[in-house]
């Protein structure tokens, strides 16, 4: 893609030189078109007055002192305390960063906010108004009052026509994921408009249900005046504006309250001093304002201060084909000496035969171009065979060489069943387009350990590539062992590693595309839960026990998962536990049981005894398994600071429960009801129970808790059966 951008760049380069060469071809006569520079600053305040407040211009009828100003209205205080200075309406807090002789000026406007403790209770809010002074009014049409939050109202009120106006709008959400990039429809950001002519504008938020059903991911509300162009709303504002002081918003300002007619009758108060202005009424607010007639530019407010533009060297004057003359408020076209015609560009334009400096100046021209063209294909040559090296440097680096020879013997020893499933080697150029080029709108997954992007292979296989953000160097040869061995990896249920691609900086691993997102998604949303039956719950914990079971005693090279939790059991369309993210696995040899490893996995999730003595052993999977079979069982999260702070862990909560520390009975903490049978449920939360032993050798074994699941499954089946009879 870099080679096709530069070779585009670069013939772009030469048409232009070709049209610059082509223009040389004209007679010096000739006039030549050059961008006029127009001095604003030598003409938009008053003589002797300020005409700047830092990087803010202040035309007239603003300024900083009495006499500079048109009335007090508009009065400017230029801050010289700040650096750079800051301009502000009148003696206001209003902080101005734009004035325009169009009739707006940009204003920075104060953010509301309403925020809340963890318990509910309201930790800080404000309510910001903004006052104008007359002939200033907000603008309609650029700007709309925004609300950002997930359980939220809020009023934009005020004064106009010396009558109160209010509006105002409602954001709501249930989870994180409900939000949309650049979409203020309600989900979590709402927008609405203001009426004309507001000179008044004060803001004021309030919460449904303080924040409870929310608060896990959005306890705050923001609320503002906001030019349109200025915000583009984005998930992250939930969060990221608290530090956000103040938004921009535009606002109209005209002379006056009175119309043109009234205006000029009284010549001594009437603003369009300019000979060449005149005097319009404008949509938004009171009063009048002054425009320079077409021809002219300046500002239209000061004596003779409409000056007349040199069309003749504007580059964007496209009429005249050899020579142009300038007039008051126009143009007109001529021909230099030696031409005949009416100069307008066609066929009536100016009329010369070839010249011998043409064909020089012709000749010139195509032996630059093929210097150039030479040049050119050179540099993308070079430029292709760096692009080669890098990329072979990248696949020694990261053990392509290596890798190839353990996946060509493992064709050779295996059958050509089992040939099939091994790993492919992917070039980059078929990832990026797989991706449409790593585009973000293909992203479905980021986190810590990197970016996980939507792919299409070219036999129309949909891939998920996972785009890690580091590998170690030292690393990288237990990498591509790790690799070999989940490549052949045939179960089904464990999420298929299809290959890789080691031609870029960090390897590009590449999965089969589970569609329906994580158990820990469809345990802990209140919708997606409701599918969730007793049978399907059995039917997951079952077959996530099944793969580890396999992985630790029937995969060729014992395997630790060492990560188990719900947010890495994706589920398939029909509710098929596929087990993923095998980045923190270890392979284990077969003459030890246990690896001496620094701790990794997940609080909530991870076991005590690997935690307190760095020994990694199967029994570690399994009690991370009984954290997840808990989470089935109760749909409460393995870890939550919303609990008691001896609650906080969902494994120490659930064995006081078991233990009858706690009030609370296993019936009454089950989160399904109705179709489940307690002696199931009692003989789930025993082996859950078990699992979860402190001291590692007195947990089962992930063979033992498989087929007693298994058991359960078809013992709960034959009853479900019977009772159905």
């Amino acid at each position: 893609m870099g080679l096709f951008h530069d070779a585009g760049l670069l013939l772009l380069l030469l048409l232009l030189l070709l049209l610059l060469f082509s223009d040389a071809s004209v007679s010096t006569s000739s006039s030549v078109a050059v961008a006029p520079v127009i001095n604003y600053n030598s003409s938009i305040a008053k003589p002797g007055c300020t005409d700047r407040c830092g990087n803010v211009n202040i035309p007239f009828p603003f300024g900083t002192t009495e006499d500079c100003y048109h009335s007090y209205s508009f009065f400017i205080t230029c801050n010289q305390t700040s650096l750079p200075p800051k301009p502000y309406l009148q003696n206001s807090t209003i902080e101005i960063t734009n004035i325009t002789l169009d009739g707006q000026l940009t204003v920075l406007q104060f953010i509301a906010h309403d925020c809340y403790y963890p318990n509910h209770t309201r930790s800080s809010t404000n309510d910001p108004s903004i006052y104008l002074p007359i002939s200033l009014t907000v603008n309609n049409t650029a700007n709309k009052f925004t609300i950002v939050g997930c359980d939220t109202y809020g009023f934009v009120s005020g004064r106009r026509l010396n009558r109160n106006y209010q509006t105002g709008c409602t954001a709501m959400c249930y989870a994180k994921d409900d939000l949309i990039q650049g979409a203020c429809t309600g989900l979590g950001c709402c927008q609405t408009s203001i009426p004309k002519q507001v000179w008044r504008v004060e803001l004021a938020l309030k919460s449904y249900n303080n924040y409870s059903e929310v608060s896990d991911f959005n306890n705050c509300s923001y609320g503002f005046l906001v030019e349109e162009t200025a915000f583009t709303f984005s998930p992250e504002n939930l969060t990221n504006l608290k530090s956000v002081v103040s938004l921009p918003m535009v606002v109209d300002w005209a002379i006056g309250n009175g119309t043109c007619e009234d205006a000029q009758m009284n010549s001594s108060t009437y603003a369009c001093k300019s000979v060449n202005s005149n005097c319009y009424k404008p949509d938004n607010g009171y009063g009048y304002r002054c425009f320079c007639h077409d021809g002219y530019h300046g500002n239209p407010y000061l004596f003779d201060g409409c000056k007349d533009i040199d069309e003749c060297g504007n580059s964007y004057l496209n009429t005249c084909e050899k020579g142009c003359m300038n007039t008051l408020g126009g143009f007109k076209c001529v021909c230099p000496k030696g031409y005949r015609g009416d100069g307008i560009k066609g066929a009536q334009g100016c009329i010369r035969g070839e010249s011998l400096l043409f064909k020089l100046v012709s000749g010139i021209a195509l032996g630059v171009i093929v210097v150039i063209l030479g040049a050119c294909w050179l540099h993308l040559e070079l430029k292709r065979r760096r692009l080669i090296k890098m990329k072979q440097k990248f696949f020694l680096q990261n053990g392509g060489m290596l890798l190839q020879e353990k996946l060509a013997s493992t064709r050779n020893i295996g059958s050509s069943s089992s040939s099939d499933h091994t790993a492919r080697i992917f070039s980059e150029s078929e990832l990026e387009k797989a991706t449409n080029n790593f585009h973000t709108s293909m992203i479905v997954g980021q986190g810590g350990y990197g970016t996980v992007y939507k792919g299409f292979l070219s036999n129309n296989r949909v891939v998920a590539i996972k785009k890690s953000k580091q590998v170690d160097p030292n690393q990288i040869e237990q990498f591509i062992n790790e690799m070999t061995v989940l490549s052949q990896i045939n179960h089904r249920n464990v999420v298929k590693l299809i290959g890789c691609c080691l031609e870029t900086q960090v390897p590009l691993l590449v999965y089969e595309f589970i569609s329906n997102g994580t158990l820990f998604e469809h345990v802990h949303n209140k919708a997606k839960a409701r599918g969730l039956s007793w049978d399907v719950r059995l039917r997951i914990a079952a077959e996530t026990a099944g793969v580890l079971a396999y992985l630790h005693s029937s995969a060729s090279t014992p395997i630790i998962h060492r990560d188990v939790k719900s947010a890495n059991i994706l589920l398939d369309h029909k509710l098929t536990a596929k087990v993923s993210d095998f980045g923190a696995s270890r392979l284990v040899p077969l003459d030890e049981k246990q690896l001496s490893t620094m701790v990794q996995g997940t609080f909530g999730y991870l076991d005590p005894e690997y935690m307190q003595t760095n020994q990694l052993t199967e029994k570690s999977d399994v009690y991370s398994f009984g954290v997840v079979l808990v989470e089935l069982l109760t749909g409460k999260k393995a870890l939550s600071y919303d609990r008691a702070e001896e609650d906080r862990s969902l494994a120490n909560y659930f064995l006081s429960v078991m233990k009858g520390q706690k009030k609370e009975s296993l019936f009454e903490i089950i989160v399904v009801g109705r179709d489940v049978d307690e002696g199931n449920a009692m003989r789930v939360g025993v082996l859950a129970k078990r699992c979860l032993n402190v001291r590692g050798e007195d947990r089962p074994t992930m063979k033992q808790v498989a087929m007693e699941l298994e058991g359960i499954l078809s013992f709960n089946i034959i009853s479900t059966t019977v009772i159905g009879k």
